[in-house]
């Protein structure tokens, strides 16, 4: 029962939905458990070192977001490729996508490693950011580019392990992540007062370890493929594959990225407050998503495999009975967060106007967390049928064509002389608004069904893989 536990998960036969779900469980806990530690960094900053050390951890979002852009990209890639390769049943290229995944990421995390160290400070102070909290955020940021590659390794190696149909081990090793993250924020900032590099050490600590692991577990699954030195070597096969696929999901990070980036000086104009209180709403507000993204995983991987094995109507199918469990535990997630925002919120700080603002930005936000919902999603069973390149455009235009304009419209619009600034909420508002657009986008986009025709496999091979049923089945 143990072993069948931690065995993939054959996506391809059963009912869509129980199927999706199942799989979903270990990523929604994994995901509570990734934001407990993420929320004990803020808790932990925010009480024992201060709320400007807390505003500068939150103040490096945008540029950390922008150097690990290239890892999204040959995550994105290789998990897409493993669920359809699994979905046939093509053990050698299996072994091959994963072999050059890991050669591809060792090499980008060297290279981001040294982009991230010279390039913090100035990108820092391109965002105008408060000279009170400068010197902590580049220290933090600084640290965590050092760690960079256990970071990577395990993130992407976690996604291969679900593009496999492996969310159990996926979880466990969130779980150990999170474990030695929140132990090492308690030792390095309450023990040995390390204050802002004490939690980036923690992070990264935490991170090298759960990538161990997640490696080990990939060398292990024998029954699948097996890697050796040949499968290392970067081949023109995989990488094209891994790019073509990778890129796009690449190009709508960076997007995102680099609109926070624009956005970042406008955030930081509204002064420390603001950022701290913006900076515990991104906490609670990843609680919020939590269940679309896990969701969007379980997704795309259901779509990846049943594309590999040739069998689109069940893509269609299961498409629609993921998306309603999807939006009815947003809604349910979404409706507590509000309800009993004040004392989430205030488990960050005592700072009673920091509580009242981020309540108030929760309470905005509130509807458009099913409007997103239901846009990952199908952008995720997009993206699992092998077209990144929709979900790219569909980014591309929610974000650079209407965001960022729309946010500074507002602001300047809504400027007094009792808020020459503009008004502050503005900036969450114009998120609501751009949420709503990418759905309706999004939904024109999936009827066209120009995925359909993406798959990068032929069909099922010819049965040399055996069928893996895990715990789901």
């Amino acid at each position: 029962m143990f072993k069948k536990l931690f065995a993939p998960v054959d996506m391809t036969t059963g009912t869509p939905w129980k199927k999706i779900i199942l799989f979903a469980i270990p990523m929604l806990i994994g995901n509570i458990a990734q934001q407990l530690y993420n929320t004990v960094d803020s808790i932990v900053v925010g009480r024992y070192v201060g709320d400007n050390a807390l505003a500068a951890v939150g103040s490096t979002g945008a540029v950390l977001n922008v150097m690990i852009i290239l890892f999204v990209g040959i995550g994105t890639g290789a998990t897409i490729m493993v669920s359809q390769y699994l979905g046939a049943k093509r053990r050698e290229e299996l072994a091959g996508t994963v072999g050059n995944c890991i050669t591809l990421m060792f090499i980008t995390a060297i290279a981001v490693t040294i982009l991230g160290n010279i390039l913090t400070r100035p990108l820092l102070v391109l965002l105008k950011t408060p000279a009170v909290i400068l010197d902590d955020a580049v220290l933090y940021l600084r640290i965590i580019f050092l760690g960079i590659i256990g970071l990577s390794f395990y993130n992407v190696f976690s996604g291969i392990l679900r593009g496999l149909g492996d969310s159990v081990s996926a979880l466990i090793y969130l779980l150990v992540c999170s474990g030695i993250n929140i132990v090492g924020d308690l030792f390095t900032v309450i023990v040995l007062h390390m204050g802002v590099a004490g939690v980036a050490v923690a992070t990264i600590a935490a991170q090298v370890v759960s990538a161990i692991l997640c490696l080990r577990k990939l060398f292990s699954m024998k029954d699948l493929f097996v890697i050796n030195k040949s499968h290392l070597k970067m081949k023109k096969k995989y990488v094209s594959q891994i790019a073509r696929l990778g890129i796009p999901t690449s190009i709508t990070e960076a997007v995102f990225s680099m609109s926070m980036l624009v956005i970042q000086p406008l955030t930081n104009s509204f002064g420390e407050t603001f950022i701290a209180a913006n900076t515990i709403l991104m906490r609670v507000d990843a609680l919020a998503i939590m269940p679309a993204f896990s969701f969007v995983t379980a997704m795309t991987t259901y779509a990846g495999q049943n594309m590999g094995a040739g069998n689109v109507k069940r893509v269609e199918e299961g498409t629609k009975q993921g998306l309603t469990v999807a939006l009815v535990v947003t809604a349910a997630v979404t409706a507590l967060l509000v309800i009993f925002s004040h004392p989430i919120l205030g488990l960050f700080t005592k700072t009673e106007v920091i509580i009242e603002m981020a309540s108030h930005f929760i309470k905005i936000l509130s509807v458009g967390y099913l409007f997103l919902t239901a846009m990952e999603c199908l952008s995720g069973v997009m993206r699992g049928t092998g077209d990144s390149v929709t979900p790219m455009w569909i980014s591309l235009i929610s974000t650079v064509i209407i965001r960022i304009p729309l946010v500074y419209f507002l602001v300047n619009i809504t400027k007094t002389e009792e808020m020459p600034l503009g008004n502050y909420n503005m900036m969450f508002i114009s998120t609501l608004i751009c949420w709503g657009i990418g759905l309706v986008i999004t939904i024109v986009l999936f009827a066209r069904g120009k995925w359909k025709s993406k798959g990068i496999v032929d069909g099922p091979g010819s049965g040399e893989m055996p069928r893996a049923e895990g715990s789901a089945a």
